[in-house]
């Protein structure tokens, strides 16, 4: 009953337990609905989904384990034991109705009596149809039309499936989106302080302060929380960067609003002896990497955001880069900011699915602790959380 559906949750990725399964099973048994797909899509969903960010994901998987069923029908047939269904029916029968099928010989006889007559009642309706077809459906200024002598009498267009419309889309935490939602995402690296002046007004110590002061007003007031966490950007660009460019702004629009003390900083597919702040001018001034890792303390959180997709050498040995002679592999240089900082992560806009098939990915996931997480709204929660523990 309903395991596959299940199964097929879970495959979409899906977080659904055994306790939503049940509490799905209970509903249909105590039939809150019934014959109605569209009725049964929302009482699954509402027992199944306990976040709209699965919203989507829940609809995908709706629409591939229910293609093409109109109604519940055969759904039912399929989920509820036919024991069940027989003592259900006789439970509603009346002592005389009881023997009057059996006279009948019994309920599988009257179930086989009923399914004659309908394919019977269908029989007679196609050969009608025929008829009616041959007669009336003629007239050209008719074909098509509702009413009598219409060939599109009866015939309705099907309206799209509310789960194919994939209304939440959106709320998915496993794509791609736009600044507002990264924002979202990125304010769960919070460290708030109360810093600055004192321009808001604290309301708790106002009434203490003015009760202590015998009812007359005392007004207090207190700096505004702000978010102190410091923050190093490093973005890669250039090559295979250059299609993941969109979504790369997004990230940096968002992290510049977020983070009041953020650095951001350049280099190409690895860390090297030196970096930029401004693309332009990327050959003419560029910043020692020795400087940023003595100018800024330890309590920096560090966060790369590149594809990692290069040649191994690149990253493993003196002279791998593509754009100069570096003195130093990257793989020292990247240790040396493992040795300063605590809390380093990549952000990585590439699938994850496509990772494992990249041998420079793998090498740099493993320079990083394994901390590489994808460039989707879940990917950015998951490696802010990593930064603040």
């Amino acid at each position: 009953m309903l395991i596959n559906f299940f199964l097929t949750l879970r495959k979409y990725k899906v977080p659904v337990t055994i306790r939503e399964l049940l509490d799905l099973l209970g509903a249909l048994q105590a039939r809150l609905v019934y014959s109605n797909v569209d009725d049964f899509y929302l009482l699954s969903r509402t027992c199944m989904v306990k976040d709209e960010k699965n919203y989507d994901k829940f609809d995908r998987a709706f629409a591939a384990y229910f293609k093409g069923l109109e109604d519940l029908h055969g759904l039912l047939e399929s989920l509820i034991p036919d024991d069940w269904l027989r003592r259900e029916f006789e439970n509603s029968l009346t002592p005389e109705e009881l023997e009057q099928i059996k006279s009948l010989g019994g309920l599988e006889k009257l179930i086989e009596a009923f399914k004659e007559a309908k394919e019977a009642a269908e029989k007679r309706e196609a050969e009608e149809g025929k008829g009616k077809e041959g007669q009336e459906g003629d007239d050209p200024d008719q074909q098509g039309k509702k009413g009598p002598g219409g060939k599109g009498q009866g015939k309705k267009k099907k309206a799209k499936k509310v789960w194919d419309e994939r209304q939440y889309k959106n709320l998915d935490d496993s794509v791609e989106l736009g600044t507002r939602n990264i924002k979202l995402a990125l304010r769960r690296l919070r460290k708030l302080a109360r810093t600055g002046k004192e321009d808001e007004l604290d309301i708790k110590d106002t009434i203490k302060s003015t009760a202590h002061n015998g009812g007359l007003l005392d007004i207090k007031m207190r700096p505004e929380r702000k978010n102190t966490v410091k923050v190093l950007l490093f973005l890669d660009i250039g090559g295979s960067m250059d299609a993941h460019v969109k979504v790369c702004e997004e990230l940096f629009s968002a992290t510049r609003t977020e983070f009041k003390h953020m650095q951001s900083y350049y280099f190409h597919n690895f860390i090297y002896e030196s970096v930029w702040r401004d693309n332009k001018r990327r050959m003419a001034e560029r910043v020692p990497t020795w400087e940023i890792l003595n100018k800024f303390a330890g309590d920096y959180k560090i966060v790369f955001v590149g594809d990692a997709t290069m040649a191994p050498y690149e990253i493993t040995h003196a002279g791998g880069s593509v754009e100069h002679w570096n003195e130093e592999p990257g793989t020292s240089w990247m240790g040396r900011f493992q040795e300063s900082y605590d809390k380093v992560v990549w952000i990585n806009p590439t699938p994850q699915e496509t990772w494992e098939y990249s041998s420079s990915v793998s090498m740099t996931q493993e320079l990083v602790g394994g901390k590489m997480y994808p460039l989707t709204i879940r990917g950015i929660e998951e490696s802010m959380s990593a930064l603040t523990k």
